[in-house]
């Protein structure tokens, strides 16, 4: 990690975040014996809490053992839903958990898994760390997200164009290997937040990688050799081949292990609908045996 990138990567995870996100982050860190805690998403660049927050809460330790030990090793993260009333303000919180030395691995390329560096070469705010080691490991863990990033944007962007070019060429791959729907245009949307910022990475994040290029502004040419392309072109396509089988096993492990996914659901349908679907112990118990139940609901109250 060069000192340039480390200060740009140092700029964005010190970024002002209201009181309310980083006590509620603290909270739940505490609650899942969290050594870091990492706000990223749509609120992060809107300031709308009354949307649904992103985190991800890196923990020291690795997962318990039993099966649920082996599929948050093999599987990460665990996903679950959050609700809590923090300073009269009530927040919702969609958060990812899994251990710090997994996630820097992920973000430094280590897996087939694409997901960690594709989030994290975008906006984060470290909003809890417990202690100045942690925010360390941290910051190399997101400057190498930009170190990976960058690499494929090379090998899969154009020959020559402005940085959100290859950015643009990045994100569409990522998009097509993973099973995501994204609308049209979606890469244009997210660089377009906050262009400057992508314009002054890329240059940065190539450098710290030792990808050598030439020109700027509109007319950045990367020079890998040969051999590198070959390369970084090989190792796409095994992600590419791996990225959609790997998203639907995390989705099946999901379906029975997310914590909260009935309040999340029943959250999501009564703010895009306005129907309120009542939760019942059971409901929360078995949110996979409920959902036609709150499907039928819903067909019932859109023909009324």
């Amino acid at each position: 990690m060069s000192p340039a990138l480390r200060a740009f990567v140092e700029r964005q995870l010190g970024a002002p975040c209201p009181p309310e996100v980083r006590a509620f982050a603290e909270t739940l860190a505490g609650q899942a014996g969290a050594c870091a805690a990492l706000f990223y998403g749509s609120v992060l660049r809107t300031g709308d809490l009354g949307g649904v927050l992103d985190f991800y809460l890196l923990t020291a330790d690795r997962p318990a053992k039993g099966w649920r030990g082996w599929l948050a090793n093999h599987l990460w993260p665990d996903v679950s839903f959050h609700q809590a009333k923090v300073a009269d303000q009530v927040l919702r919180a969609k958060v990812a958990t899994m251990p710090l030395s997994t996630f820097a691995a992920a973000a430094a390329d280590g897996f087939l898994d694409t997901t960690i560096w594709t989030r994290f070469v975008q906006p984060s705010a470290l909003v809890f760390a417990a202690d100045p080691t942690t925010a360390d490991t941290v910051c190399e863990a997101i400057a190498a997200a930009s170190e990976t990033a960058a690499r494929y944007a090379a090998a899969l962007g154009p020959a020559g164009g402005g940085a959100e070019d290859y950015w643009q060429a990045l994100f569409r791959h990522t998009y097509a290997a993973e099973l995501r729907v994204e609308k049209p245009g979606r890469e244009r949307e997210i660089i377009g937040f906050d262009p400057a910022r992508y314009e002054r990475l890329l240059p940065l994040a190539w450098a710290s990688a030792g990808v050598a290029f030439s020109g700027a502004a509109d007319d950045l040419r990367p020079r890998l050799a040969p051999a590198e392309a070959r390369r970084l072109v090989t190792a796409w396509r095994r992600r590419e081949a791996f990225g959609k089988p790997l998203n639907v096993a995390r989705l099946v492990k999901a379906a029975f292990t997310f914590e909260g996914a009935a309040r999340y659901a029943a959250w999501k349908i009564e703010r895009h609908t306005g129907v309120v679907v009542p939760l019942t112990p059971w409901r929360e118990r078995h949110p996979i045996l409920a959902a036609p139940g709150a499907a039928w609901r819903l067909w019932r109250a859109r023909r009324r």
